[in-house]
C-alpha cells in the first residue's frame, strides 16, 4: 500500500468524493435549505388553507368529524396544490420557488444533472408526503427525515431515497 491510498479502515462514504472540488457544484447550506422550505411553506398555506376552508376539510379536522375520505382529500388535494405551484420549476430547473428565490436545486447525487420530474416528485417527494401522513408516527418519521440534514453530506432521507442532492444553482 503506498502511502497516498485513502484510510482502508475508514467508514465508506454516502457521497461522491469530489463534491465541492473539480468544478462540480458546492453544496446547499444547511440554512439555505431551511429557508427555502420555510418559504414553500408559506406558500403553501396560503394557497391552501382557504381551500380548506372552503371545501370544510379544516373544520371537520378540528371538530373530530374528519373521515377517512377526508383525510385522503386533503392529502391528494395537499400534492397537486404543492405540483400547481413548483411543478414547472421542478421539471425545467430542479427547483421549488423557495429553492429558485435562494438559488439552489435538486440534482442527481452522482451526475450533478437535474432530475426526471417523475422521479423527482415519486422518490424525493411522494415517500415523505405518505410516510409524514400515518397517524402518530408521521411526525416524528418526517422529523428524522429532516435531522438527516445534520450529516457531513447534507441529505436527508428523502434525498437518498431518490439519490438526489442540493446545490447551489
Amino acid at each position: 500500500m503506498s502511502e497516498h491510498d485513502p484510510n482502508p479502515f475508514a467508514p465508506p462514504s454516502s457521497m461522491p468524493a469530489d463534491v465541492g472540488m473539480d468544478g462540480a457544484p458546492p453544496l446547499a447550506r444547511r440554512l439555505t435549505r431551511l429557508v427555502a422550505a420555510i418559504i414553500d411553506g408559506v406558500i403553501a398555506m396560503i394557497v391552501t388553507l382557504p381551500l380548506f376552508l372552503v371545501f370544510g376539510i379544516t373544520g371537520a379536522a378540528v371538530d373530530g368529524s374528519f373521515s377517512i375520505v377526508g383525510y385522503v382529500l386533503q392529502l391528494v388535494l395537499g400534492m397537486a396544490i404543492f405540483l400547481a405551484i413548483h411543478g414547472y420549476l421542478l421539471a425545467t430547473r430542479g427547483q421549488s420557488v423557495g429553492k429558485y428565490v435562494l438559488g439552489i436545486k435538486i440534482v442527481d447525487v452522482e451526475s450533478y444533472q437535474i432530475l426526471d420530474f417523475g422521479k423527482l416528485v415519486g422518490l424525493r417527494y411522494v415517500p415523505v408526503w405518505l410516510a409524514s401522513s400515518i397517524p402518530f408516527i408521521g411526525g416524528l418519521l418526517a422529523l428524522i427525515d429532516i435531522l438527516f440534514i445534520f450529516r457531513e453530506d447534507r441529505r436527508c432521507v428523502h434525498d437518498m431515497i431518490a439519490g438526489t442532492i442540493v446545490v447551489e444553482a
